[in-house]
């Protein structure tokens, strides 16, 4: 049931993940003017809870926001470039690409306008994914387990395409807990790492003021002195991250080397998007554990929330949220979907799968047409 409040925000508290017949809703609340902002760009937004197992997928309904949970194991890094998308789960990578008959089956009838199905997954075993991106065809990701880049295979678990250069070795030890990945020019050009670490664990001594934004290309390190920053992204002739340690989301001013915050969030930031001039951000309460303790946002007195937010690029103005206030306490990727309003994605534990063929058009023309208006077309 949908509530509105006095101040605007709208309470969803039948949210349920996809599937699940246990008795724990999942509930959120919203700004009115989230769902708002998403009809007025033309997009919604996926979003991944490693901590819940939740995909979760942002549309807005007829002003308000409809929070669509898929169920996954331990999803992270979330890769989008038109009808291709992969995502990194505890011990898989898995790539789904869209397709628009099997939308016209989805819920509610005629309103899914994107659908994306699975079409293959590799095993990788636990090694920590983190960002991922497609280049080309390669799916790349962030193997933080063994500090280093490295692309999907199949007669291998991984592929290490690059390591930082101050790591010695390839080695299962999280020496310095490389997470974020971003593209430039469509490209791999920058990552982030809590620490400049070649130990095991070694970034935990000083995750407070330790963390490290990096250029691939030269392997060199752009700054330093970072409180735990995550998702790097080219965007609007800006270096954009997060400093998640500090609850901000900022660029790299060139001209005299360092971070530039325009806005604190009420949340670890983590995972970012853009559109126009709107920066989608991640936000997670972070559990009081060693591995959150003695960070800026954790020594704050104001509330952390889970969720996402909406900041405006040139004033660092909120422009809207939704929060997770059940069931949901971090969020790790967030990724637009740019030009569709209410996409749906089917997981392996959907009936549809059973009677979903999709074939190349040459072949969908040999099938009799008593038979099609299944979904079965490329």
């Amino acid at each position: 049931m949908l509530q509105q409040r006095p101040d605007g925000i709208t309470m969803d508290n039948t949210a349920r993940p996809q599937n699940d017949l246990s008795d724990v809703p999942l509930s959120s609340l919203h700004t009115s003017s989230f769902p708002a902002l998403l009809d007025q760009l033309g997009i919604s937004l996926l979003v991944t809870t490693y901590q819940a197992g939740k995909l979760v997928i942002l549309r807005s309904d007829n002003g308000t926001l409809n929070t669509h949970f898929c169920n996954l194991p331990k999803p992270m890094g979330l890769a989008l470039r038109g009808p291709q998308l992969g995502i990194g789960t505890r011990n898989m990578v898995q790539e789904y690409h869209a397709n628009d008959a099997v939308a016209t089956w989805r819920l509610p009838e005629g309103r899914c306008d994107r659908c994306f199905v699975p079409r293959v997954s590799y095993c990788t075993g636990n090694m920590q994914i983190h960002e991922m991106e497609w280049v080309g065809d390669e799916l790349w990701f962030v193997n933080t387990l063994f500090s280093c880049l490295a692309v999907r295979s199949i007669p291998y678990s991984f592929q290490p395409r690059w390591q930082p250069p101050f790591i010695s070795s390839l080695a299962p030890e999280d020496r310095c807990h490389l997470n974020g990945l971003g593209l430039r020019d469509g490209n791999i050009r920058y990552v982030t790492a809590l620490g400049q670490t070649d130990t095991a664990g070694g970034w935990r001594a000083r995750k407070k003021d330790g963390g490290i934004l990096m250029d691939v290309a030269c392997s060199e390190v752009l700054l330093d002195g970072l409180s735990m920053p995550h998702s790097p992204r080219w965007y609007h002739e800006r270096l954009w991250l997060l400093e998640s340690g500090a609850g901000s989301i900022g660029y790299l001013d060139e001209r005299v080397g360092r971070y530039q915050s325009i806005a604190e969030l009420p949340g670890f930031t983590r995972g970012l998007d853009f559109c126009g001039q709107v920066a989608f951000v991640g936000l997670s309460q972070v559990r009081e554990s060693a591995v959150f303790s003695g960070i800026p946002i954790t020594e704050r007195k104001q509330e952390r929330i889970c969720g996402v937010a909406a900041v405006h690029l040139e004033t660092g103005k909120n422009l809207g949220w939704v929060h997770f206030d059940q069931g949901v306490q971090e969020i790790f990727a967030v990724r637009v979907v740019q030009g569709y309003r209410f996409p749906d994605v089917v997981t392996e534990d959907d009936p549809v799968l059973d009677g979903a063929f999709i074939l190349p058009d040459e072949d969908y023309q040999r099938v009799p047409g008593a038979y099609r208006g299944n979904g079965s077309e490329s």
